[in-house]
């Protein structure tokens, strides 16, 4: 990996609307001290309100965060490019590291699997973080 000691590893989370699990991988990212973004090739313009309550239930408050396009990413390099699972590609986001996650898409479900899908990203996200740590090194 590219990422250095002197700085965060920078991650780009990318799903389709970029409304909930890409926002919520960002959320967990930068709680865990990365440099991270989240964008979607069809952004929804907005985050979905439930991913907004359910990471503000682990306290992690998304109510700042801003759906965004790809587009506005161009060029800009990442150690790490994460797809969410839903189909979405990003071939011109420059990244050493490029993975596929097969996370549900949440925004249809209750709470509860909401909250299931919301731990399967953060594993998945802690998971990432070790390892772009563990390469810096």
């Amino acid at each position: 990996m590219s990422a250095s000691k002197t700085r965060a590893p920078k991650v780009l989370f990318v799903c389709v609307q970029n409304a909930c699990r890409s926002q919520m991988a960002q959320g967990f990212a930068l709680q865990l001290g990365l440099d991270a973004h989240s964008a979607g090739s069809a952004p929804s313009g907005q985050v979905n309100p439930k991913a907004i309550a359910s990471m503000a239930a682990v306290g992690i408050a998304l109510d700042d965060h801003a759906s965004t396009g790809l587009d506005e990413l161009r060029g800009v390099p990442f150690d790490a490019t994460v797809t969410m699972g839903c189909g979405d590609a990003c071939p011109f986001v420059p990244a050493p590291l490029r993975e596929d996650w097969n996370i549900p898409d949440p925004k249809d479900m209750d709470s509860e699997a909401f909250a299931e899908v919301r731990e399967l990203v953060r594993r998945q996200v802690t998971e990432l973080a070790e390892r772009l740590r563990a390469a810096a090194e």
